[in-house]
């Protein structure tokens, strides 16, 4: 079980040393430089050639009835005995 873990140690120290061998030469060949010149649009923005014109609906209400005031049967329950 020792064996394994120092093996195991090993290999990672290894690969860690590898990884800082590596010369910076390789490193900015892998880098990848884009350039991009300047671009100007010239043109003119488009607005809408239609009109939409929708008819008002002709809804119909009904006037809502207003509910009838709760407060003489608040009181009346105030007034009560509570149990």
């Amino acid at each position: 079980m020792m064996r394994k873990m120092l093996t195991l140690m090993a290999c990672t120290v290894l690969a860690g040393a590898l990884t800082l061998v590596a010369s910076p030469e390789e490193a900015v060949a892998q880098q990848a430089i884009f350039e991009f010149d300047e671009i100007v649009v010239e043109g003119r923005i488009q607005k809408p050639e239609a009109f939409y014109i929708i008819q008002a609906a002709n809804l119909s209400y009904e006037p809502v009835d207003p509910k009838p005031s709760f407060l003489p049967e608040l009181l009346e329950s105030v007034e009560e005995e509570p149990f």
